[in-house]
């Protein structure tokens, strides 16, 4: 084998750090996405590759009016002169820059295939064709008069502007998004008459707040329209901070189909939803019978979008199948704020609706001058071509003879008539034809008018106050071609508050309302059987558990659970799990601690009343209502401190209540004097030397006293019967004689009118 060749080291080889070199070039990758690709500049709204092609655009004479030019020229240009990055991507950026349904005010007039709402691709672009609109002529003028700095391009063959004229307020008016590294940004779009108006309240106001410019700027303005739901004072704070969202719904409206029907037609989707996307995610909704209000969905769209949504019935309440839409699809949605952006384009900031339209004001007025000082610089020279002019049409024939005799006749005149160099090139190249033109006449006429603007020009850049007077004067001329009678500045995005809608009729809304049984198991489990099952005899429970609870409802329902802690959980009937298996164990669906045990689980209904105690005999009665919680956690009723605990939940029924403890007395007294609370301790309903309390029951008096003993028979003891027993709340009440309530437990009477031993005691009374 040969020897191996080992190639000399480098003797500029430096030694440095990982983690030094890391950072160093991590942190000039940041500074490059932030400067030249997420962050547009504040002053003319653009990112660095939409500048580039406009530019490019520019130079290639693609001006509005102009025939347009190839797609793939435009690219081409862009990407071998002044962006070094793929052809995609920049073609990508032109044809965002022609959607009108993604650009409120267009800067690409596209001819051909430029996508569409429905979120279908554009045509390649060889067959696509493009030129500037006006809104883009308007942010390139006055490139050419010195208005910005050009720097060389990536290979420094060209040059290019560091940032347009601006003559539009782009930032604001088109929007933004990008995402840099460690920052991002989002700004929507806005109505460019709107923004001229705040501009010019600015410009009078230059100290003026954020919250101030609202009266002109109430809040975005999106191409697709839409209504905007937020309140005023939200929309003021994410303006006057620089951040926050705007929530967005569609706009839609109903159609009368005749016989008291109806249906619902969406004519607006929120800016930037594709509405394909839209109608898969509302074809799985309905496939998966979670718009159960929804009998029929098409899409009849031509260049308007109109989304058709018939109702399952004439009586579904429109605005509640819309808030179920809302709720679940993008027909609302939410676009963020965040105007980050690169102020006087090298620092990023995040900016309020002030500071943004300030720099934009401060850039016009800052083109303004370098205009105006770039103009009076033309004058001066053409002034002084003007004196050449005069001198050779005195001294014609004078003229003409040192220039036909004089092999270099530029110095000989210089010298004859005392000119300037610029005045003896002016003569030179003067052609012959134009001799004829040289009257003395004209010449002081155009030095006269020359004289006059230059004296205005001098006074303008010589005041502040006459320069943002022209400012203002741009700006309203922009205004009125912007204006909100103009078909392109009529304002389409509204504002309104939400309908007021009761949450638990949006949730049902969503369910389809279907019949169930719910079984909870001895040892916590619950499920959900199909339909409403009288006996539960055949249903199969793990091993060493068995039935405790089992009541009828349906999808739509909410399940209420009373623990030991004195807590009440809630949980939608529509999540439980079906019948096919054991179950779910209930502290899935509600936050509750290992140590607490289940007392009781009922449907709600709403408007009852319960009395609830605990073991220590105190208690009070609550409203259904109060019970309800909001949240996983569940609502704290019942306040109990360990050992004791909660007991018994029996929904109040009659005027006398029964309490039963474990020392086998009992006592019956007046329901009226048991207070009603929504939460606390409660007062003494049975005293107790031995034990604690039972159960308890409600009862009318006129019916007798129920109760559900071994085997599920029914018994009762009228109101004569039961004498002996009666007193008043906090007595400790009398024995129990043989065979009355032997478990001592009340039961229940079930709602499906079979009676539940007193195993079962604490299911939902009818």
């Amino acid at each position: 084998m040969g020897k191996r060749l080992i190639p000399p080291e480098p003797s500029d080889v430096q030694e440095i750090q990982l983690r030094t070199a890391l950072e160093e070039r991590y942190l000039a990758y940041a500074l490059s996405t932030i400067m030249h690709r997420a962050l547009p500049d504040a002053r003319d709204g653009l990112k660095p590759v939409h500048r580039r092609l406009l530019f490019a655009m520019r130079q290639l004479r693609l001006d509005p009016g102009q025939a347009f030019k190839k797609s793939a020229r435009v690219v081409g240009d862009v990407i071998g002169k002044y962006h070094p990055h793929g052809d995609q991507s920049v073609y990508d950026a032109l044809v965002r820059l022609a959607q009108d349904f993604a650009q409120r005010y267009p800067l690409v007039d596209g001819q051909g295939n430029f996508g569409n709402i429905d979120g279908d691709n554009p045509a390649a672009m060889r067959y696509t064709e493009s030129r500037m609109t006006e809104v883009a002529r308007l942010l390139l003028d006055g490139i050419d008069d010195d208005a910005v700095d050009f720097r060389p391009t990536y290979d420094g063959s060209e040059s290019e502007p560091i940032v347009l004229p601006g003559a539009f307020p782009n930032l604001l008016a088109n929007g933004s998004q990008g995402i840099a590294v460690g920052m991002a940004t989002s700004i929507p779009p806005h109505n460019a008459a709107e923004l001229c108006d705040a501009a010019l309240f600015l410009i009078d106001n230059p100290n003026a707040r954020a919250k101030t410019l609202l009266k002109y700027i109430p809040g975005p303005d999106f191409p697709t329209g839409g209504i905007i739901i937020d309140t005023p004072a939200a929309i003021a704070e994410a303006y006057a901070t620089g951040r926050g969202s705007f929530r967005v719904r569609a706009r839609w409206k109903t159609e009368e189909t005749g016989r008291g029907t109806y249906q619902i037609v969406v004519t607006q989707i929120p800016w930037l939803v594709q509405k394909t996307r839209l109608i898969e995610r509302m074809a799985e909704l309905f496939n998966d019978k979670k718009l159960p209000l929804v009998a029929e969905f098409r899409d009849e769209s031509t260049e308007d979008v109109r989304v058709v949504i018939e109702p399952k019935s004439r009586a579904v309440d429109a605005g509640l199948l819309m808030e179920s839409l809302f709720k679940l699809t993008e027909l609302e949605c939410r676009i963020p704020l965040n105007m980050n952006v690169l102020s006087k384009g090298k620092v990023p900031k995040v900016m309020d609706l002030a500071e943004v339209l300030k720099e934009w004001l401060d850039h016009r007025r800052e083109v303004l001058i370098r205009r105006s000082k770039h103009r009076l610089a033309e004058i001066d020279h053409r002034l002084e071509v003007l004196g050449g002019f005069l001198v050779a049409y005195l001294n014609l024939d004078k003229v003409i003879k040192i220039i036909r005799n004089e092999d270099e006749p530029k110095p000989v005149l210089i010298k004859a008539f005392k000119l300037s160099e610029v005045q003896a090139d002016a003569i030179l190249n003067m052609r012959l034809r134009n001799l004829r033109k040289l009257e003395e006449m004209e010449i002081k006429t155009e030095n006269k008018a020359l004289r006059e603007e230059k004296a205005a020009v001098e006074k303008l850049i010589r005041s502040e106050k006459e320069q943002w007077k022209t400012v203002a004067d741009q700006v309203k001329a922009v205004r009125e071609t912007f204006g909100k009678k103009t078909p392109l500045g009529k304002r389409r995005t509204d504002f309104a508050e939400a309908p007021e809608h009761d949450e638990a009729a949006i949730e049902e809304a969503m369910v389809v309302r279907e019949p169930i049984t719910v079984v909870v198991s001895e040892k916590g489990w619950i499920r959900a059987l199909r339909g409403h099952q009288a006996d539960i005899s055949g249903i199969a429970f793990k091993t060493d558990d068995g039935p405790k609870f089992a009541f009828p409802a349906e999808t739509t329902s909410k399940i209420l659970v009373f623990a030991t802690n004195g807590r009440f959980y809630t949980i939608d009937a529509s999540k439980l799990p079906g019948g096919r298996g054991h179950g779910e164990p209930v502290r899935l669906y509600a936050d509750m601690e290992q140590d607490a045990e289940l007392i009781s689980a009922f449907r709600y209904q709403g408007g009852r009343k319960f009395l609830v105690a605990s073991k220590t005999g105190r208690g009070f009665i609550v409203a259904e209502d109060e019970v309800l919680a909001n949240t996983r956690k569940g609502k704290q009723v019942l306040n109990v401190k360990p050992p004791d605990a909660a007991r018994a939940v029996a929904p109040v029924e009659g005027e006398l209540a029964a309490a039963i403890g474990e020392n086998r007395k009992m006592v019956i007294f007046p329901l009226d004097q048991v207070p009603e609370m929504a939460r606390g301790r409660g007062v003494r309903l049975q005293r107790h030397k031995d034990g604690g309390l039972s159960d308890v029951t409600t009862f009318k008096g006129n019916d007798g006293l129920n109760w559900v003993g071994d085997g599920g028979r029914t018994s009762n003891l009228s109101l004569k019967e039961l004498a002996a027993w009666r007193g008043n709340r906090g007595d400790a009440g009398r024995v129990r004689p043989d065979r009355f309530l032997a478990n001592l437990k009340f039961g229940r009477l079930a709602e499906n009118g079979k009676s539940e031993n007193g195993k079962n005691g604490g299911g939902e009374g009818k």
